[in-house]
């Protein structure tokens, strides 16, 4: 008898102290660890050059996108859009909003209820920081302004008073379009400031992170996820190789190249590099006698899927795509590698963009301008 009263008795304290444990993990984890979203991406398109990186104002921006544009989508086949905005058009210099801009947006994701298509609203572009500072420049403030990034915090703050209405399994947050930080932790450390601040008003909403350096596949070993938070989706971008997905583009070195390339197989034969001028040599040296192939891209992606995996998240290529100028052929295979890529690999995908540059409708007729490439985008899992 007293053996049994022993083990019961010690039997009791292990009880309290595992009850304890439990309060105690209660406390410290926060609320959004117990519930995950409905809120899962498979193929989605971006809303580019409208309410970012565009100058039309008034009617022009307006019928830029209209209600044909989500239903068409929908009918597509496409589940999601992510919606690139900037500061400069939502607030003035003084950081007062610009109503247009914001009944755009809230009109717009009031289409994706309609229309049964998710959304990203994804902050593209802000005073203190644009992915293209560097070409442009200038330098971005961002990492090392407090006010900076106080003001990035309270810009959320606004936008989420905006859109907490919509369903956390309909409209998702990207806090940040592609962070380039000197420091990995920099960005880190303004990935737990803004999460933080986030999380203060909405427990739930799911959280779109990419990793530093324009979102590059290649930077997730030093990207520091927030603990026990199960509402965040992973994000990398990826336009590799840039001679074929940027081929003659007017913004960058290979404006000044217009001779041949293959995919797959070597980007540039080295017979054909010998017979191009010294300016164009300059330009392609890097991809002479290079595999470019569909294990190739699997291989860039390798680290993005480990640590999506490690982590029990779901994994994004926000923006990939190829412009327009560049060969047809090479670039629907592209295309077509990318998409089998994603599918073997579950990881969802954003294409860079609708109908600009990139796209396959046209932006002033709202007609499908490039039916090849719909079709090979349409052609994947889960459409």
């Amino acid at each position: 008898m007293y053996y049994i009263c022993i083990r019961v008795y010690n039997r009791y304290k292990k009880m309290r102290r595992l009850s304890a444990f439990l309060l105690c993990l209660a406390i410290v984890l926060p609320i959004s660890a117990g519930k995950r979203n409905d809120f899962e991406l498979k193929r989605g398109i971006n809303m580019s050059h409208w309410l970012s990186q565009g100058y039309a104002r008034g009617r022009m921006r307006e019928q830029r996108v209209t209600e044909a544009d989500f239903r068409m989508l929908k009918e597509f086949g496409f589940d999601h859009v992510r919606i690139p905005i900037d500061e400069e058009q939502f607030w003035d210099n003084n950081g007062n909003q610009l109503p247009e801009a914001w009944s755009l947006l809230t009109r717009s994701l009031d289409l994706c209820g309609k229309y049964g298509l998710r959304a990203i609203v994804d902050l593209h572009i802000i005073r203190s920081h644009n992915f293209n500072a560097v070409n442009e420049g200038r330098k971005n403030t961002l990492f090392e302004d407090p006010a900076a990034q106080q003001r990035l915090i309270d810009m959320w703050f606004e936008l989420s008073d905006s859109l907490k209405r919509f369903p956390n399994d309909m409209v998702a947050y990207e806090f940040m379009n592609e962070p380039v930080a000197d420091d990995p932790e920099q960005w880190n450390a303004l990935i737990a400031k803004v999460h933080k601040a986030i999380r203060s008003r909405e427990s739930q909403r799911t959280l779109v992170i990419g990793s530093n350096m324009w979102q590059s596949y290649d930077t997730f070993k030093d990207l520091k996820i927030p603990r026990h938070d199960r509402n965040i989706i992973l994000s990398f971008h990826y336009y590799l190789p840039m001679l074929l997905t940027h081929y003659r583009a007017s913004w960058n070195e290979y404006k000044d190249y217009a001779g041949p390339l293959h995919y797959p197989g070597e980007m540039v034969h080295p017979d054909e590099f010998e017979r191009l001028t010294e300016k164009e040599k300059a330009v392609v040296k890097d991809y002479v006698g290079v595999e470019w192939n569909r294990d190739r891209l699997k291989a860039d992606m390798a680290d993005a899927i480990k640590v999506a995996r490690k982590h029990h998240l779901q994994l994004f290529c926000g923006e990939w795509g190829v412009y327009e100028t560049a060969p047809k052929e090479e670039k629907y295979r592209w295309i077509s590698d990318m998409i089998q890529v994603f599918d073997e690999h579950d990881i969802a995908w954003t294409m860079w963009n609708y109908d600009s540059g990139f796209g396959f409708m046209n932006s002033r007729t709202h007609q499908v301008a490039d039916e090849r490439l719909l079709e090979i985008l349409t052609s994947g899992k889960g459409l």
